[in-house]
C-alpha cells in the first residue's frame, strides 16, 4: 500500500497542480465551507507544523482518541471522514478572498517544505501526540487531499 506524502516531489506536485486547478466557482460535494475559506482553513493547518499556529492540548481523553486516529490512519492508510471536527481556531466560518487564499495556501505550502528540508517540524502536535517527520507528511497529504476532493479536483 503506497502511502503518499508531501515529502514526496510527486506528490507535492500533484496537491500543487490541484489547488491551481481551483476556482472561485468550485463547488463543494459535501461541507459548509466555500473554496476560498477551505484553502484558508488547508494554510492554517499547514501553519501549525511551523509553529504560526499553537493549539492548545485538549483533555486526556481527547488526546488518546487523537492519537489512535492516527494511528488507525497511518496502519490503513484510510482517509479523512467528511465533517470531521477541528479546533475552533481552524474553523472558517467567514469570508475569504479566493486569490488571496490561494496565494496564501501556496507559499505557506512552500515554508512548510523549507521546513520539512531543514528538519525544522515538531516532534509532537497537540492532537495526534509524537510526531516524526514522516508522520507530518503523511497527515498533510491527508489532510489536503481530503478538501481537494470536497473540491472535485
Amino acid at each position: 500500500m503506497v502511502k503518499k506524502s508531501l515529502h514526496n516531489r510527486t506528490d507535492l506536485e500533484e496537491i500543487v497542480t490541484r489547488i491551481s486547478k481551483l476556482s472561485q466557482s468550485s463547488q463543494r460535494k459535501w461541507g459548509r465551507m466555500e473554496v476560498a475559506q477551505m484553502l484558508t482553513h488547508c494554510e492554517l493547518i499547514l501553519q501549525v507544523p511551523l509553529k504560526k499556529v499553537v493549539l492548545q492540548k485538549p483533555n486526556f481523553i481527547l488526546r488518546a482518541i487523537g492519537i489512535l486516529t492516527k494511528k488507525e490512519i497511518q496502519i490503513f492508510n484510510n482517509g479523512i471522514p467528511p465533517n470531521m471536527p477541528s479546533f475552533q481556531k481552524l474553523i472558517v466560518n467567514f469570508e475569504c478572498d479566493f486569490e488571496v487564499a490561494k496565494k496564501n495556501l501556496l507559499n505557506t505550502l512552500n515554508d512548510y517544505i523549507k521546513a520539512y528540508e531543514n528538519h525544522l517540524l515538531p516532534d509532537d502536535h497537540a492532537l495526534f501526540g509524537k510526531m516524526k517527520e514522516q508522520d507530518w507528511g503523511f497527515l498533510e497529504y491527508k489532510h489536503l487531499n481530503h478538501h481537494l476532493k470536497q473540491f472535485y479536483v
